[in-house]
């Protein structure tokens, strides 16, 4: 299974390569866009999401989103997550060292529960998780002198009393642009759990088994799961780097261990989890 997976994969990692060489072939004769100036990205749409990790039905949300670059320096908040790389870019082809602090307000199992055992369960406060990130990347490497290929890996931990625990996160991710007016993006990720995380959000307890049917389960500290996501922009007006563009992506991510054996993704949900995204961004 293992090895049909990793196949998939790397085809999937070859379909923009294969698209993006005629479109910037295309682009050849038009200067060279200005990468140097700050930019803000706002933007906002709508995602299907399971109703919760593990889950196998699916809910409509918003998701909001900002991104930006402010004298060489990178930031985004994505959702519920935010971020910033506090080491310069330089703009240019070439070597790129990233860290800088990492802050997510965990949702998970807060509202809208879709399953009525796992609802029995009881909802779960917020959890307020903080961190950091380091990475490197390499621009100029494949298509153009503007594809990047990164590899991070982030740590977080709950700074509150939900979990008490933490999440540490790699993940590989490739992005070239089609032409000036289209970018493609491919990301492979993954999540390890600690014990508090693991059994605060897939372990059942005696009194939650008998309010939910659900057998007694502890969850120990292991992989969480991967996930294979690929976002697209078009810009709609202007280029990738001013106006108005439309943004859409899917994502596949599949549970592993202690967390695909839970009763709550096991009997109440899935180990598949799918989701998808659209929306439209603006670039000042």
């Amino acid at each position: 299974m293992i090895s049909v997976r990793a196949a998939s994969c790397r085809a999937l990692a070859l379909l923009p390569l294969i698209v993006a060489a005629p479109a910037l072939a295309q682009q050849s004769s038009e200067p060279a866009p200005d990468l140097s100036r700050d930019t803000v990205t706002v933007g906002a749409g709508l995602a299907v999401v399971p109703s919760y990790d593990g889950s196998d039905k699916s809910v409509v949300t918003v998701a909001p989103a900002v991104r930006g670059t402010v004298s060489g320096i990178n930031f985004a908040v994505l959702g519920s997550r935010a971020w910033a790389d506090l080491i310069a870019d330089s703009a240019g082809p070439g070597w790129d060292f990233q860290a800088g602090p990492v802050l997510n307000l965990n949702l998970n199992r807060t509202a809208r529960i879709e399953d009525r055992q796992v609802q029995a369960l009881g909802k779960i406060k917020a959890a307020a998780e903080a961190g950091g990130f380091v990475g490197i990347g390499k621009q100029g490497l494949i298509t153009s002198d503007y594809d990047k290929l990164t590899v991070g890996v982030s740590y977080i931990h709950d700074v509150g009393t939900v979990h008490k625990s933490y999440i540490v996160s790699p993940s590989v991710s490739y992005s070239t642009p089609l032409s000036r007016k289209a970018f493609v993006a491919l990301n492979w990720s993954a999540n390890y759990m600690g014990d508090g995380y693991a059994q605060t959000y897939f372990g059942v307890t005696p009194a939650g088994s008998a309010v939910s049917g659900l057998p007694v389960y502890t969850a120990r500290k292991g992989w969480k799961d991967w996930t294979l996501a690929a976002i697209g922009n078009v810009s709609l007006t202007g280029d990738l780097l001013h106006g108005l563009s439309m943004v859409g992506g899917v994502g596949y991510r599949r549970l592993l261990e202690d967390a695909a054996d839970s009763p709550v993704v096991r009997i109440a949900g899935s180990r598949d989890q799918w989701y998808g995204a659209i929306g439209l961004a603006y670039t000042f």
